[in-house]
């Protein structure tokens, strides 16, 4: 029989949940539930305090788009001084400044990468940092987004580094008379495709001239032409040539264009071209020394009116045009649509086809489809 107190209790030998007796499972749930009851509590104090329930929570998150995404923030803030203070770069380490000035466009592609990464870490911090770089791009290449041509236009001018190894020299020609343009500059002109070009493009162009590699053909009268010295054979070797040696190859040149408005001098250059590899950087020794030489000659020039037709071999945003930007404006920055990428032709990525003018007002610029040569012929439409 099981024993019975007096209040009629039935007496157990059993401990009950809440007793220190016994660890097995029961004084474990026992546990368990004061657990809870504290945590119930906890709770309960926290409504208390914030009667939604939400606010610890909220405040948490709050801080947590301003902590994190840092890594991104620094690469944000990074960017933009890069290009706000490309000027500063030092170029005595593999011309390490031009390097990032000629590619200096292309870095606004970093920039919906690290908005896409802001996003993904819901950073307002990351955000926030981007627009530094975002500004600083818009400030340098923005004006290049819009179409900025206009009708009209007293003279068309057309420059083509036509290729020394051109396949098709004949097709060439003849999209270059269909260009419409009054003034044509031709620049790596092979001496066995001279006699091509010349007979292609005379019915059009009755005044031509050529002084090694570089060449004008024109609709007007071209007179007082002579080469200019784009610095192909500096130093006492070069110094020691001939003169008749030395024009064979020569790469730059000037001449006088007879228009209805008054005489316009022509410049035509075909600076030197520039490597790029791992070790020593961008090797731009030879070119920079012709940017600057062709800078002193233009100058120099008495002519109020000036066209520069070319492969300069670099982007305007290259520091080593100062010389030449100086005095000059890019009839692509001032009129043109877009960035007028101009090499390589089949997929272009960067403008080193150029037109400059002083004295005239550039209506219009665009590029030019692709002929046989690895660049595309950049136009423009000038007016008095």
């Amino acid at each position: 029989m099981t024993p019975v107190d007096t209040a009629g209790t039935v007496q157990s030998d059993v401990p009950t949940a809440g007793t220190a007796q016994g660890d097995g499972p029961t004084a474990g749930t026992a546990q368990s539930d004061v657990d809870a009851a504290c945590s119930r509590q906890g709770d309960a104090g926290l409504r208390d305090a914030d009667p939604g329930g939400t606010g610890p929570r909220h405040t948490g998150t709050r801080k947590g788009v301003w902590t994190r995404g840092r890594v991104l923030a620094a690469a944000s803030l990074l960017l933009g001084l890069l290009m706000l203070l490309h000027a500063s770069i030092p170029n005595r380490i593999g011309n390490l400044g031009s390097l990032v000035e000629t590619f200096l466009p292309w870095s606004g592609l970093f920039i919906p990468v690290l908005l896409a990464g802001a996003l993904l870490r819901r950073s307002v911090l990351a955000a926030v940092a981007l627009l530094l770089p975002a500004v600083v791009w818009l400030n340098l290449f923005g004006g290049l987004l819009t179409d900025k041509s206009h009708p009209g236009g007293d003279l068309t001018v057309v420059s083509h580094n036509v290729g020394a190894d051109n396949p098709d020299v004949v097709g060439t020609a003849r999209a270059l008379v269909a260009s419409g343009a009054d003034v044509l500059a031709l620049e790596e002109l092979d001496p066995g495709a001279r006699g091509t070009y010349e007979r292609e493009l005379a019915t059009t162009y009755p005044h031509h001239t050529v002084l090694g590699t570089v060449g004008v053909w024109s609709r007007l009268p071209l007179s007082d032409t002579r080469p200019v010295d784009v610095e192909m054979d500096a130093g006492p070797l070069g110094d020691a040539k001939p003169a008749d040696v030395k024009l064979e190859y020569n790469r730059g040149l000037r001449t006088t264009v007879a228009t209805d408005h008054g005489p316009l001098a022509v410049y035509v250059a075909h600076l030197g071209s520039v490597r790029v590899n791992p070790r020593a950087g961008l090797s731009s020794g030879q070119r920079d020394a012709g940017a600057r030489s062709l800078g002193q000659a233009l100058a120099a020039e008495q002519n109020e009116r000036v066209v520069l037709l070319g492969d300069l071999n670099g982007t305007l945003d290259d520091r080593a045009y100062a010389g030449i930007t100086s005095r000059m404006r890019s009839a692509q920055e001032a009129s043109g649509d877009g960035f007028g990428f101009s090499w390589p032709a089949t997929s272009p990525v960067v403008r080193i086809d150029q037109i400059l003018v002083r004295g005239v007002e550039p209506e219009s610029s665009w590029v030019l489809p692709a002929t046989g040569s690895d660049h595309l012929p950049v136009a423009a439409r000038v007016s008095w």
